[in-house]
Protein backbone atom coordinates (compact mmCIF):
# COMPACT_ATOMS: atom_id res chain seq x y z
CA UNK A 1 0.00 0.00 0.00
CA UNK A 2 2.92 2.67 1.09
CA UNK A 3 4.66 1.79 -2.21
CA UNK A 4 1.43 2.54 -4.39
CA UNK A 5 0.94 5.91 -2.95
CA UNK A 6 5.31 6.52 -3.27
CA UNK A 7 4.44 5.71 -6.79
CA UNK A 8 1.26 7.75 -7.47
CA UNK A 9 3.27 10.93 -5.71
CA UNK A 10 5.66 9.84 -7.70
CA UNK A 11 3.77 10.37 -10.87
CA UNK A 12 2.22 13.44 -9.83
CA UNK A 13 5.52 14.80 -9.27
CA UNK A 14 6.36 14.29 -12.85
CA UNK A 15 2.93 15.13 -14.26
CA UNK A 16 3.48 18.59 -12.17
CA UNK A 17 6.95 19.09 -13.36
CA UNK A 18 6.07 18.35 -17.31
CA UNK A 19 3.28 20.77 -17.02
CA UNK A 20 5.74 23.21 -16.08
CA UNK A 21 8.15 22.72 -18.37
CA UNK A 22 5.41 22.44 -20.96
CA UNK A 23 4.05 25.75 -19.84
CA UNK A 24 7.72 27.51 -19.88
CA UNK A 25 8.16 26.25 -23.15
CA UNK A 26 4.78 26.99 -24.79
CA UNK A 27 5.31 30.55 -23.33
CA UNK A 28 7.89 33.09 -25.11
CA UNK A 29 8.58 36.72 -24.19
CA UNK A 30 10.01 38.79 -27.76
CA UNK A 31 11.54 40.98 -27.19
CA UNK A 32 11.07 45.25 -28.38
CA UNK A 33 12.28 45.16 -31.97
CA UNK A 34 13.29 41.80 -32.82
CA UNK A 35 10.87 39.27 -34.56
CA UNK A 36 10.76 35.35 -34.12
CA UNK A 37 10.24 33.20 -37.50
CA UNK A 38 8.52 29.85 -36.10
CA UNK A 39 8.43 26.71 -37.98
CA UNK A 40 6.22 24.05 -37.25
CA UNK A 41 7.57 20.10 -38.24
CA UNK A 42 10.43 22.32 -40.00
CA UNK A 43 7.70 24.35 -42.30
CA UNK A 44 6.99 28.12 -41.60
CA UNK A 45 3.90 28.71 -39.43
CA UNK A 46 4.25 32.10 -37.81
CA UNK A 47 6.20 35.50 -37.04
CA UNK A 48 5.97 36.45 -33.35
CA UNK A 49 6.51 39.92 -32.79
CA UNK A 50 7.44 41.92 -29.48
CA UNK A 51 5.55 40.56 -26.73
CA UNK A 52 3.79 37.76 -25.12
CA UNK A 53 3.73 34.33 -27.61
CA UNK A 54 2.10 31.03 -27.25
CA UNK A 55 3.94 28.35 -29.72
CA UNK A 56 3.31 24.34 -29.03
CA UNK A 57 5.90 22.66 -27.24
CA UNK A 58 8.35 20.23 -28.73
CA UNK A 59 6.02 20.80 -32.02
CA UNK A 60 7.35 24.62 -33.16
CA UNK A 61 10.52 25.87 -32.67
CA UNK A 62 12.04 29.41 -33.12
CA UNK A 63 13.78 28.98 -36.63
CA UNK A 64 15.49 32.29 -37.04
CA UNK A 65 15.28 35.51 -34.84
CA UNK A 66 15.76 38.91 -36.33
CA UNK A 67 16.51 42.59 -35.71
CA UNK A 68 14.03 44.92 -36.97
CA UNK A 69 17.06 47.88 -35.99
CA UNK A 70 18.48 49.87 -38.10
CA UNK A 71 22.11 47.96 -38.94
CA UNK A 72 25.37 49.35 -40.12
CA UNK A 73 28.15 47.18 -41.94
CA UNK A 74 31.48 48.15 -42.86
CA UNK A 75 31.61 47.92 -46.55
CA UNK A 76 35.14 46.69 -47.20
CA UNK A 77 37.68 48.29 -49.62
CA UNK A 78 37.60 47.63 -53.01
CA UNK A 79 38.92 49.14 -56.49
CA UNK A 80 36.74 50.66 -58.87
CA UNK A 81 37.73 52.15 -62.49
CA UNK A 82 35.40 55.39 -63.05
CA UNK A 83 34.63 56.03 -66.93
CA UNK A 84 37.93 57.93 -67.83
CA UNK A 85 40.09 54.67 -66.80
CA UNK A 86 41.35 56.40 -63.44
CA UNK A 87 41.47 53.50 -60.66
CA UNK A 88 40.15 54.06 -57.06
CA UNK A 89 40.00 52.65 -53.92
CA UNK A 90 36.71 53.17 -52.41
CA UNK A 91 34.96 51.95 -49.39
CA UNK A 92 31.68 53.14 -47.42
CA UNK A 93 28.99 52.47 -44.82
CA UNK A 94 26.08 50.64 -44.87
CA UNK A 95 22.75 51.68 -43.21
CA UNK A 96 19.82 48.94 -43.67
CA UNK A 97 17.44 47.21 -41.51
CA UNK A 98 14.94 44.20 -42.36
CA UNK A 99 11.57 44.72 -43.04
CA UNK A 100 10.12 41.38 -43.68
CA UNK A 101 11.72 38.74 -41.64
CA UNK A 102 9.79 35.76 -43.16
CA UNK A 103 12.16 37.05 -46.78
CA UNK A 104 15.01 37.70 -44.45
CA UNK A 105 15.40 33.80 -42.87
CA UNK A 106 13.82 32.36 -46.78
CA UNK A 107 14.12 34.83 -49.48
CA UNK A 108 17.97 34.47 -48.72
CA UNK A 109 20.84 32.24 -47.11
CA UNK A 110 22.63 35.43 -45.36
CA UNK A 111 20.51 39.00 -45.91
CA UNK A 112 24.30 40.70 -44.31
CA UNK A 113 26.42 39.63 -46.81
CA UNK A 114 24.41 39.91 -49.57
CA UNK A 115 23.31 43.18 -49.34
CA UNK A 116 27.01 44.20 -48.81
CA UNK A 117 28.08 42.29 -51.69
CA UNK A 118 25.47 44.23 -53.74
CA UNK A 119 27.07 47.43 -52.10
CA UNK A 120 29.92 46.96 -53.85
CA UNK A 121 29.17 45.79 -56.91
CA UNK A 122 26.62 48.79 -57.65
CA UNK A 123 29.14 50.88 -56.45
CA UNK A 124 31.85 49.88 -58.49
CA UNK A 125 29.03 49.99 -61.09
CA UNK A 126 28.15 53.83 -60.49
CA UNK A 127 31.63 54.70 -60.28
CA UNK A 128 32.06 53.37 -63.62
CA UNK A 129 29.30 56.22 -65.16
CA UNK A 130 31.39 59.01 -63.99
CA UNK A 131 34.75 60.82 -64.54
CA UNK A 132 37.30 61.36 -61.14
CA UNK A 133 36.07 65.00 -60.84
CA UNK A 134 32.68 63.72 -60.70
CA UNK A 135 33.40 61.13 -57.92
CA UNK A 136 34.36 63.98 -55.31
CA UNK A 137 31.62 66.68 -56.47
CA UNK A 138 28.55 64.62 -56.65
CA UNK A 139 29.27 62.28 -53.58
CA UNK A 140 25.64 63.05 -52.49
CA UNK A 141 24.08 61.80 -55.70
CA UNK A 142 26.60 58.74 -56.03
CA UNK A 143 24.82 57.46 -52.48
CA UNK A 144 21.36 58.27 -53.50
CA UNK A 145 22.34 55.98 -56.86
CA UNK A 146 23.82 53.48 -54.70
CA UNK A 147 20.74 53.13 -52.13
CA UNK A 148 18.29 53.19 -55.10
CA UNK A 149 19.96 50.34 -57.18
CA UNK A 150 20.20 48.53 -53.73
CA UNK A 151 16.67 48.41 -52.90
CA UNK A 152 15.35 47.08 -56.24
CA UNK A 153 17.37 44.34 -55.77
CA UNK A 154 17.14 43.48 -52.30
CA UNK A 155 13.59 44.04 -52.07
CA UNK A 156 12.72 40.18 -52.55
CA UNK A 157 15.24 40.18 -49.48
CA UNK A 158 13.13 41.61 -47.18
CA UNK A 159 15.61 44.53 -46.52
CA UNK A 160 15.69 48.65 -46.88
CA UNK A 161 18.66 50.06 -47.42
CA UNK A 162 18.12 53.66 -45.62
CA UNK A 163 21.74 54.99 -46.22
CA UNK A 164 24.83 54.80 -48.60
CA UNK A 165 28.22 56.82 -47.17
CA UNK A 166 31.20 57.22 -48.72
CA UNK A 167 33.93 57.06 -46.08
CA UNK A 168 37.14 57.57 -48.76
CA UNK A 169 37.87 57.55 -51.92
CA UNK A 170 41.38 57.13 -52.91
CA UNK A 171 42.85 57.81 -56.44
CA UNK A 172 46.47 56.57 -57.29
CA UNK A 173 49.27 58.32 -55.88
CA UNK A 174 50.22 59.72 -59.41
CA UNK A 175 46.72 61.29 -59.69
CA UNK A 176 47.15 62.77 -56.30
CA UNK A 177 49.86 64.11 -57.14
CA UNK A 178 48.32 66.05 -60.22
CA UNK A 179 45.35 67.08 -58.06
CA UNK A 180 47.56 69.20 -55.82
CA UNK A 181 49.64 70.68 -58.37
CA UNK A 182 46.31 71.49 -59.43
CA UNK A 183 44.45 72.85 -56.46
CA UNK A 184 48.05 75.02 -55.88
CA UNK A 185 47.97 76.17 -59.38
CA UNK A 186 44.18 77.41 -58.73
CA UNK A 187 44.85 78.61 -55.42
CA UNK A 188 47.33 80.87 -56.67
CA UNK A 189 45.03 82.14 -59.21
CA UNK A 190 42.18 82.83 -57.30
CA UNK A 191 45.15 84.73 -55.08
CA UNK A 192 46.15 86.63 -57.90
CA UNK A 193 42.53 88.01 -58.91
CA UNK A 194 41.70 89.02 -55.21
CA UNK A 195 45.47 90.55 -55.27
CA UNK A 196 44.73 92.79 -58.97
CA UNK A 197 40.75 93.18 -57.36
CA UNK A 198 42.38 94.83 -54.54
CA UNK A 199 44.48 96.85 -56.71
CA UNK A 200 42.10 98.02 -59.12
CA UNK A 201 39.23 98.84 -56.19
CA UNK A 202 41.99 100.80 -54.16
CA UNK A 203 42.84 102.86 -57.62
CA UNK A 204 39.05 103.56 -57.80
CA UNK A 205 39.32 104.69 -54.43
CA UNK A 206 42.02 107.24 -54.62
CA UNK A 207 40.85 108.37 -58.34
CA UNK A 208 37.40 108.94 -56.95
CA UNK A 209 38.71 110.87 -53.82
CA UNK A 210 40.76 112.89 -55.71
CA UNK A 211 37.67 113.48 -57.67
CA UNK A 212 35.82 114.92 -55.07
CA UNK A 213 38.56 116.74 -53.60
CA UNK A 214 38.91 118.38 -56.98
CA UNK A 215 35.24 118.79 -57.15
CA UNK A 216 35.31 120.55 -53.38
CA UNK A 217 37.92 122.50 -53.98
CA UNK A 218 36.24 124.03 -57.40
CA UNK A 219 32.81 124.77 -55.07
CA UNK A 220 35.27 126.20 -52.67
CA UNK A 221 36.62 129.06 -54.85
CA UNK A 222 33.42 129.33 -56.65
CA UNK A 223 31.86 130.28 -53.48
CA UNK A 224 34.68 132.70 -52.70
CA UNK A 225 34.99 134.45 -56.00
CA UNK A 226 30.94 134.77 -55.06
CA UNK A 227 31.13 135.90 -51.68
CA UNK A 228 33.83 138.49 -53.34
CA UNK A 229 32.43 139.62 -56.33
CA UNK A 230 29.13 140.07 -53.88
CA UNK A 231 31.02 141.96 -51.01
CA UNK A 232 33.29 144.31 -53.87
CA UNK A 233 29.91 144.90 -55.49
CA UNK A 234 28.16 146.08 -51.75
CA UNK A 235 31.59 148.21 -51.91
CA UNK A 236 30.84 149.63 -54.93
CA UNK A 237 27.25 150.67 -53.76
CA UNK A 238 28.16 151.67 -50.04
CA UNK A 239 31.33 154.09 -51.69
CA UNK A 240 28.35 154.94 -54.68
CA UNK A 241 25.52 156.18 -51.65
CA UNK A 242 28.09 157.88 -50.07
CA UNK A 243 29.02 159.74 -52.51
CA UNK A 244 25.42 160.48 -53.65
CA UNK A 245 24.52 161.37 -49.98
CA UNK A 246 27.35 163.97 -50.20
CA UNK A 247 26.48 165.62 -53.15
CA UNK A 248 23.22 165.87 -51.82
CA UNK A 249 24.69 167.15 -48.82
CA UNK A 250 27.08 169.80 -50.86
CA UNK A 251 23.94 170.48 -53.24
CA UNK A 252 21.65 171.48 -50.53
CA UNK A 253 24.31 173.81 -48.77
CA UNK A 254 25.26 175.43 -51.82
CA UNK A 255 21.69 176.44 -52.77
CA UNK A 256 21.60 178.44 -49.69
CA UNK A 257 23.35 182.11 -49.24
CA UNK A 258 26.70 180.72 -46.94
CA UNK A 259 26.77 177.90 -49.20
CA UNK A 260 27.30 180.12 -52.58
CA UNK A 261 29.69 182.50 -50.50
CA UNK A 262 31.51 179.47 -49.66
CA UNK A 263 32.01 178.45 -53.11
CA UNK A 264 32.31 181.23 -54.20
CA UNK A 265 35.67 181.77 -51.56
CA UNK A 266 36.59 177.63 -52.32
CA UNK A 267 36.62 178.72 -56.38
CA UNK A 268 38.99 181.42 -55.81
CA UNK A 269 41.20 179.77 -53.17
CA UNK A 270 41.34 177.43 -56.30
CA UNK A 271 41.70 179.88 -59.00
CA UNK A 272 44.96 181.72 -57.07
CA UNK A 273 46.33 178.22 -56.67
CA UNK A 274 46.64 177.57 -60.09
CA UNK A 275 47.78 180.91 -61.37
CA UNK A 276 50.73 180.08 -59.12
CA UNK A 277 51.29 176.52 -59.95
CA UNK A 278 51.29 178.03 -63.75
CA UNK A 279 54.42 180.78 -62.32
CA UNK A 280 55.82 177.97 -60.79
CA UNK A 281 55.82 175.67 -64.08
CA UNK A 282 56.85 179.07 -66.96
CA UNK A 283 58.49 181.64 -66.56
CA UNK A 284 55.27 183.25 -68.83
CA UNK A 285 53.06 184.64 -66.90
CA UNK A 286 49.07 185.44 -68.09
CA UNK A 287 47.58 188.02 -66.25
CA UNK A 288 43.73 189.58 -66.48
CA UNK A 289 43.59 193.12 -67.87
CA UNK A 290 41.72 193.96 -65.31
CA UNK A 291 44.51 193.46 -62.65
CA UNK A 292 46.60 190.76 -60.78
CA UNK A 293 45.38 191.80 -57.62
CA UNK A 294 43.16 188.95 -55.26
CA UNK A 295 39.99 190.90 -55.34
CA UNK A 296 39.30 191.24 -59.12
CA UNK A 297 39.97 187.47 -59.49
CA UNK A 298 37.02 186.55 -56.82
CA UNK A 299 35.08 189.65 -58.46
CA UNK A 300 35.44 187.20 -61.62
CA UNK A 301 34.62 183.92 -60.17
CA UNK A 302 31.39 185.29 -58.69
CA UNK A 303 30.42 186.55 -61.70
CA UNK A 304 30.78 182.96 -63.56
CA UNK A 305 29.18 180.92 -60.82
CA UNK A 306 26.18 183.77 -61.13
CA UNK A 307 26.09 183.37 -64.52
CA UNK A 308 25.86 179.89 -63.73
CA UNK A 309 23.29 179.78 -61.15
CA UNK A 310 21.08 181.71 -63.90
CA UNK A 311 20.99 179.25 -66.60
CA UNK A 312 19.93 176.62 -63.93
CA UNK A 313 17.32 178.47 -62.65
CA UNK A 314 15.99 178.91 -66.29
Amino acid sequence: MEFLIDYVVTVQFALLVFVIVTLKSSIKFVPQNRAWVIERFGKYQSTKEAGINFIIPFVDKVAADRSLKEQAYDVPSQAAITKDNISLTVDGVLYFRVLDPYKATYGVEDYVFAVTQLAQTTMRSEIGKIDLDKTFEERDMLNAKIVTSINEAAESWGVAVLRYEIKDITPPGTIMEAMESQMKAERERRAKILESEGERQAAINIAEGEKQARVLAAEAERQEQVLKAEGEAKAIIAVADAQAQAINVVGDAASTEKGQKAIQLDLATKAIEAKQAIAKESSIVLLPDSGTDAASIVAQATSIINTLNKGQQL
